[in-house]
């Protein structure tokens, strides 16, 4: 038998093998009169399978056949196995081969091959290992896979990656276009621009594909300038950016939150005839999708009309997510409902468009008819993105109880939990103050090797502020101490400002700044309402002042809103007055609200009757501001106000939104609201019996009390 790197291999016609024709493939190819033509039949037969059902048959001939000893035809089985996802059947014919079998390289690549394109790259490199120990040196197909294997485990590869490297450049492939552009490549997705970069520079020869790689490599990395740079050297070097280069430039521009450039660029291609790829048309619809941009998200649909290029899956998906996240909920149905075979992708961008919009309902019910998909054996089903879309949903709408419940049916589908999950978890802790659930999934997180990531980390220190765990919040901020951002300290000023410490909360401020972090809009509102929940009115009328002046963050209703409660909590009701007057904007209802409550706290008709006029006049409908003012009425004796102010606001249609709180026991949130006895939980009867008990002492010990009325 001739080896497999010397043989040639036959091409298969009809007139060389004459029994083809009546090939049957339950009984032995007894006719078959050669070897090699056996091997290069069998090989052809391999190649041609359509059908997952035929490796297995072709398997079961090969071994009656006696050709099973053929390390070329153990390859072959491998890659057709690994074709259709057997990659446990693939591994053990692999196992099974002799070991002089083994010595043959070409069936290390197939099993490395297939365990690569599976993506358990784990696993490719421990192959690479024990074909390196079992004395067979790779080639110039081997290493190529071994790296991309490396780069598909990202930043936990780069030791791996430099072993490869040098391996490489030992082996005398610093020479191969195909194993440098690997290495590329591979830098670009471990984070290490520098080294790609010093790899590219020594490259004897370059390729269309090493100047893309680079850009692509700029691009995953959020550095446009410096793929911008790489496209004006390329043209320099005479080579002519070509779709592919085009496409990365675009999204790096795009990941880097640089629409306009991302527009402008996609119009000079129009203007230099390169014709558009559907991959081009998504990205640029992702720009259009926060219509912030020059040009409309429509037009560039027209565009792809034009270019034949709507049909195509991504463009379709793209589009869904540009019209959910316009609105218009009606257009991404339709062009979800054209899409003959939906992705994954189809689906979750249509469940998160209905997010978007606030419709929590309806991308739940889309949800549950992937799952039925799921249950009918269907390749679609939902992943990560799917779950990780709906939480987020019920958490932004105050469903917290759903989405808690959601997540618990995820862990039990057994579907691994990304960092968007567990913030949106987190999140939903928060609004429910449910802290011992919110430490569950503290747990989970590090369990995960999570706890490193800013978006949980920030969400932990979040959770553990609004459910009144200060110390714990603050022990996670500081192990952040490495990745901190403006949201962490923004997030903790805000914790400690919502439970009274309002100078802790400035001295996290001053901190934040001998950290070279520059304060923003949120800063100012978290420090503002820290200042005026603890009295610090000087503190506050100071920040207000420097916000402007020293940091060019120009006051917004919110940061008026928090001067104004700040003067009235104090009792400076007089300036809190002043301050509403001299704002540059109409007042909103958190304003008033502000105003209002302190009248009413320090019996100040005069101030009361001026903004009662000022909020009747407007003719805003604020149920808030109209039961305040009701009461203030009322505790001044002044009924007939009291009564047509109530009346008023009936007229109007305003309803009070009744109160609620809730509690979290044995790992359940039970909800209480105010007047709605016959909706609460069951099993709570006793705790309303308690109730009622301490609501009688508290009656009567205030008529014990010497001071009652």
């Amino acid at each position: 038998m001739l080896h497999a790197s010397t043989r040639r291999i036959k091409p298969f016609c009809g007139s060389h093998y004459p029994f083809a024709s009546h090939l049957t493939l339950c009984s032995p190819l007894s006719t078959i009169p050669a070897t090699d033509d056996l091997l290069d039949f069998f090989d052809h037969l391999l190649h041609q399978c359509r059908s997952s059902a035929l490796p297995p048959q072709l398997h079961s001939q090969i071994i009656v056949n006696g050709a099973h000893r053929s390390s070329f035809l153990a390859a072959r089985l491998v890659a057709a196995y690994a074709r259709f996802g057997s990659l446990a059947v693939a591994r053990d014919v692999f196992d099974e081969t002799s070991v002089e079998c083994k010595s043959n390289l070409l069936l290390w690549n197939s099993i490395i091959r297939a365990y690569v394109t599976n993506g358990n790259c784990d696993e490719a490199l421990r192959l690479y290992c024990q074909m390196r120990k079992f004395g067979v040196l790779g080639d110039g197909f081997t290493v190529p896979l071994v790296i991309r294997a490396c780069a598909m485990k990202g930043g936990l590869s780069s030791n791996w990656g430099r072993i490869l490297h040098c391996q490489s450049l030992q082996m005398g492939f610093h020479c191969n276009l195909h194993v440098m552009n690997e290495l590329i490549g591979m830098y670009g997705k471990i984070s290490q621009m520098d080294v790609a970069r010093q790899v590219f520079d020594r490259m004897p020869v370059r390729s269309q594909v090493s100047w893309n790689t680079m850009v692509s490599g700029f691009s995953r990395n959020l550095d446009s300038d410096s793929a911008v740079e790489m496209v004006r050297l390329m043209k320099s070097e005479g080579m002519e950016p070509n779709i592919v280069t085009w496409t990365s430039l675009l999204s790096s521009h795009a990941r880097c939150g640089r629409r306009e450039e991302t527009i402008g660029l996609f119009c000079e291609m129009r203007r230099r005839g390169i014709g558009c790829s559907p991959e081009v048309l998504a990205v640029v619809l992702s720009v259009c999708a926060d219509g912030s941009v020059s040009i409309n998200g429509r037009t560039v649909h027209g565009f792809a009309l034009k270019s034949g290029c709507e049909d195509q899956l991504i463009v379709h998906n793209a589009l869904i997510s540009l019209y959910g996240k316009q609105g218009d909920i009606e257009g991404a149905k339709k062009i979800f409902s054209d899409i003959e075979t939906k992705s994954i992708v189809s689906w979750n961008s249509l469940i998160t468009s209905y997010v978007d919009c606030g419709l929590c309902d309806e991308a739940y019910e889309l949800f549950a008819q992937l799952e039925e998909l799921d249950d009918d054996c269907s390749m679609v089903k939902p992943n990560v993105i799917s779950w990780s879309a709906v939480i987020d949903g019920f958490t932004s709408s105050g469903q917290g109880k759903e989405a808690l419940e959601l997540f618990r049916r995820m862990w039990l589908a057994k579907v691994e939990p990304n960092n968007i999950t567990i913030s949106s978890v987190l999140s939903a802790c928060a609004g429910l103050a449910a802290l011992n659930l919110g430490r569950e999934i503290h747990g989970l997180v590090l369990r995960a090797s999570m706890d490193g990531n800013i978006l949980v980390g920030n969400s932990l220190i979040s959770m553990y502020m609004k459910c009144g765990s200060l110390r714990e919040g603050v022990l996670v901020f500081e192990m952040l101490k490495n990745s901190w951002d403006l949201i962490s300290w923004n997030t903790i000023m805000a914790g400690h400002g919502m439970h009274g410490h309002g100078r802790e909360s400035l001295e996290y401020f001053d901190r934040m700044l001998k950290n070279g972090f520059q304060p923003d809009e949120v800063t100012f509102i978290a420090v503002l309402s820290a200042c005026s929940h603890s009295g610090l009115v000087n503190e506050g009328r100071i920040l207000f002042k420097r916000m402007q002046k020293e940091f060019g963050v120009e006051p917004r209703m919110e940061h008026y809103a928090c001067v104004i409660d700040l003067f009235s909590r104090s009792g400076s009701l007089e300036e809190a007055s002043e301050t509403v007057k001299t704002m540059p904007f109409e007042p909103n209802a958190c304003i008033w609200g502000a105003l209002l409550n302190s009248c009413q706290m320090h019996r100040d008709t005069a101030i009361a009757e001026e903004t009662a006029a000022q909020i009747l006049s407007s003719g805003t409908e604020m149920t808030g501001s109209y039961m305040l003012l009701s009461n203030i009425y009322a505790t001044n004796g002044r009924w007939d106000d009291s009564a047509r102010v109530r009346v008023s606001s009936r007229e109007k249609g305003l309803k009070k939104v009744a109160g609620q709180s809730w509690i979290e026991l044995k790992q359940k949130v039970h909800v209480f609201s105010a007047g709605n006895v016959s909706s609460a939980d069951a099993g709570l009867g006793e705790v309303y019996r308690v109730l009622e008990e301490l609501t009688l002492q508290m009656g009567n010990s205030k008529l014990d009390t010497p001071f009652a009325g």
